[in-house]
Order: C-alpha cells, then sequence, then structure tokens
C-alpha cells in the first residue's frame, strides 16, 4: 500500500510570536503571500506575526494571522514538490485545508477569517461566554451528563480522554464541578473570549453565512475533511454551508483523525506553529507517523524524508 500523506492546521491556540518569520525572511514566496495578506486586510498583519504584541492572542486578529503562516508555509513546501493526498484542519484551521485543497484563494480566507474572527469577538459580550477541557473521561459520559443541563454543549472531540465544552460561564463552571464529582481526571476553563462551537454563536454564523455567499469558493483538488460530520469534502457546493455549521456545531476532530486513517493516510504534516494536533493524533492512534512544520528548520527536515515517500 503506498503512503497518503496528510496537511493538518491547528486552531486558534497554537499562535506563537514570531511564527513565520524565518519563512519571510528566507523565501520571495512567503514575503508574497504575507504582504498581499496584509494589503488585503485592515491591520499590520505582520507586527501581529513577527513582534510581541498583545493582539496576538485576540480572536479577530488571531484568525488571520494564524491562517496567513500557515498557508505561507503550505506554499513554500509545495515549491519544493510536496503536496497533500488529503487536508484538515481544526476549527480556525478548516479555512486554511480549504484553501491549501483549492477551494479558496488564499487572500479571501485571509479576509473570510478576519471577518469571522470579529464576527465571533462581538456574537456574545465579554465574560458572559467560556471554554473548557475536561480531561479523562469517556465522551459519552461527558454527553450524558451534560444532557439535562441548559446553556452548554460540548464544542470539540479533540482525541480519547480530551473533550472541550462550551457555552455560557455559569453553565460550564457548573458543569465542570459535576464533571469533577463524577471521576474526570481535571477541569480546566481555558483562556478564550467566547462560547465558540456552540449555539451562543448563531448570530456570528448567520453573518458569517452573508460573507461567504459573497465569496467565489473553487473547484477543490483534493479531499478535504470537514468539521462538521469528519467527512471528505470534494464537491466546492458544500463549502458555505459547512462553514456557517461549523460556528454553532461541535469540531468532530478525533473523528476526523480516524476517517483520513481509513481513507489510507499514515503520514500527518501538522503545518503552522506547535504540535497540539499531532499530540492528538498519538492518543488516537500511535501507528501513524506525524511532522511538524512551523520552522525553516522543521521543513528541510520533514522535506527531505517525505520527498522520498512521494516518488516512490
Amino acid at each position: 500500500m503506498s503512503d497518503k500523506i496528510a496537511f493538518l492546521y491547528p486552531g486558534q491556540g497554537a499562535q506563537k510570536s514570531g511564527m513565520g518569520a524565518d519563512f519571510y525572511e528566507s523565501f520571495s514566496l512567503a514575503r508574497k503571500l504575507y504582504d498581499q495578506a496584509e494589503n488585503a486586510i485592515d491591520f499590520g498583519l505582520k507586527e501581529v506575526c513577527f513582534e510581541k504584541t498583545e493582539k496576538l492572542d485576540e480572536t479577530e486578529y488571531t484568525q488571520p494571522a494564524l491562517l496567513t503562516t500557515s498557508l505561507a508555509i503550505t506554499r513554500v513546501a509545495e515549491s519544493f514538490g510536496l503536496t497533500p493526498d488529503i487536508t484538515a484542519g481544526l476549527s480556525l484551521g478548516e479555512y486554511s485545508a480549504i484553501a491549501a485543497a483549492g477551494g479558496l484563494n488564499v487572500l479571501d480566507a485571509v479576509r473570510l477569517v478576519r471577518a469571522r474572527g470579529c464576527y465571533m469577538q462581538k456574537a456574545v459580550p465579554d465574560h458572559q461566554g467560556a471554554m473548557a477541557a475536561i480531561l479523562g473521561m469517556e465522551s459519552e459520559r461527558i454527553e450524558q451528563l451534560l444532557e439535562d443541563r441548559t446553556n452548554v454543549w460540548v464544542a470539540n472531540y479533540n482525541c480519547p480522554g480530551q473533550v472541550v465544552i462550551t457555552g455560557q460561564i455559569d453553565a460550564v463552571k457548573q458543569a465542570i464541578e459535576v464533571m469533577k464529582q463524577e471521576g474526570c481526571r481535571r477541569a480546566v476553563l481555558l483562556n478564550v473570549s467566547g462560547p465558540f462551537h456552540s449555539p451562543m454563536m448563531k448570530e456570528a454564523a448567520r453573518q458569517l453565512n452573508e460573507k461567504l455567499v459573497h465569496t467565489e469558493i473553487m473547484s477543490i483538488t483534493c479531499p478535504y475533511i470537514t468539521n462538521v460530520n469528519a467527512k471528505p469534502i470534494t464537491e466546492k457546493e458544500q463549502i458555505i454551508e459547512l462553514l456557517t455549521m461549523q460556528m454553532t456545531h461541535p469540531v468532530l476532530w478525533e473523528q476526523s483523525v480516524r476517517e483520513m486513517i481509513k481513507q489510507g493516510v499514515n503520514i500527518f504534516v501538522e503545518i503552522g506553529p506547535g504540535k497540539t494536533l499531532s499530540n492528538f493524533i498519538k492518543k488516537i492512534d500511535k501507528t501513524v507517523k506525524t511532522y511538524q512544520m512551523g520552522t525553516v528548520q522543521e521543513m528541510e527536515q520533514v522535506i527531505g524524508e517525505l520527498i522520498c515517500v512521494k516518488n516512490k
């Protein structure tokens, strides 16, 4: 059986000060993409990515900064001949996955996530929404414990033993106490600015949909896995509905990884800062290979190993 490679893209939380700076300095392809992306939106994107600033952790700035960095790295890797057989991204990362699969022009993707970040930031007043990671408890048990509770939902199925819940802040805090009483290993509030992937994002989803319907969606050149149902998408007509639904539905990341493995993927390349997704994959299936590509040095190592695989 031949090797199949997936490109994976992290979501909000993976951002890191200085991300992408070495690509910008080393490759004209990356410089061009960053410069064009900054011209397409209304703030100093390169400053947010390359310099130490609190803006990097604010949703409306984080999202275009992380997407631009991920796609700049992708374009450079592709210029060396490394291409994916399938793509996937967690939450915000799904936009990078779609762009890498050919469904979105890079500049349209940057504009979309800039708007998405603003809509999400403003959808719920400050300090009224929250998210929390529940560690060391089966997802089915978490679902049972949330069944009779209001204003709190599952947001992310990350990997075995790690589920994120979301919702109204008091409801999330009460749910945390219940989870602790029921024996979860740990439950911790996350440092995020809203109850993402919940029905509380309904207005943000409506605004995003209006933006999406005026965005050109192009034909996909390789499948990508959607967060909403963990299925491979090959038809561009499905993208707008799925990205709209993603705002209010849980992210099925563990299920997405299992689907890619079922599709024959045995090599996963995480593109962007950090190794959050790689760590999730190791807890899902230890038999597959994971690589990180967040720096030029990491990319050179990955290219050296995987170009041989692609050319077999």
